[in-house]
């Protein structure tokens, strides 16, 4: 499942949340500090998991 970086507006804090894409889509979740669905997504790193190993 995709992994998703908030700020909020309201508390200043960052966080980050485990969503599958329809929940993602659905609503703007609420930050975990102070329940503010005032918050804004953050770009954050990516990761994949592979069989493969890099030479």
């Amino acid at each position: 499942m995709p992994h998703y970086e908030y700020f909020c507006k309201v508390c200043n804090k960052t966080f980050t949340l485990t969503l599958h894409i329809a929940e993602h889509d659905a609503e703007n979740p609420a930050c975990p500090h102070c329940g503010s669905h005032n918050i804004e997504q953050r770009w954050s790193t990516f990761s994949a998991v592979t069989s493969r190993k890099s030479a």
